[in-house]
């Protein structure tokens, strides 16, 4: 039996403190249109009780981003045991121009952006929503030969984080800002 062939992401789904809010902060800050809502008392894959709404927003290129309120749970938290820096959603932007202009839109709002970062093959800038998910926008700055290189490397990086758990140095130009 052959694995199945995947055509895209059909949506990603997170939790979230209040569906309006939150359908109207990404409709705001990140121009997602909001497309259609399911709600239920009724899970429908386990049929236990636990109304919930949950809600689906356009991110673009056939991309969907959805959120379930869920009234009946306790409040959410984040896993204590994993940075806040790691869990993100991460969008792509056109440029470094579009990048730029998203970080002033987004901090006219009140909202804190740490970047642009420089990531050698993109750059990024990152803030919260505010259910606490972290989000990156990035834009690629990477060559086709950078990208090869990447590829090259990457079965020899894994084998090597898998046995020394050390970051291995093959692709350190990644981290060195031609800018400074």
């Amino acid at each position: 039996m052959s694995a199945p062939t995947l055509q895209r992401i059909h949506h990603v789904a997170y939790r979230c403190r209040d569906a309006k809010q939150t359908v109207e902060w990404y409709a705001r800050v990140l121009g997602m249109a909001y497309t259609n809502a399911f709600a239920e008392d009724h899970v429908p894959s386990t049929g236990e009780f636990d109304p919930y709404m949950h809600v689906f927003l356009d991110a673009g290129g056939g991309n969907v981003l959805a959120f379930f309120e869920l009234p009946n749970q306790p409040d959410q938290g984040r896993d204590p045991n994993t940075p806040a820096w790691v869990q993100h959603l991460a969008f792509e932007v056109a440029d470094e121009a579009a990048l730029l202009a998203a970080k002033a839109h987004i901090e006219a709002h009140g909202i804190d952006v740490l970047g642009p970062t420089y990531h050698g093959i993109f750059r990024s800038i990152y803030f919260f929503d505010p259910n606490g998910h972290r989000l990156e926008l990035a834009c690629n700055i990477g060559t086709p030969e950078q990208h090869a290189q990447l590829r090259e490397v990457a079965p020899v990086m894994l084998e090597e984080w898998s046995q020394t758990k050390r970051a291995p140095r093959h692709a350190e130009w990644l981290h060195k800002d031609p800018r400074g």
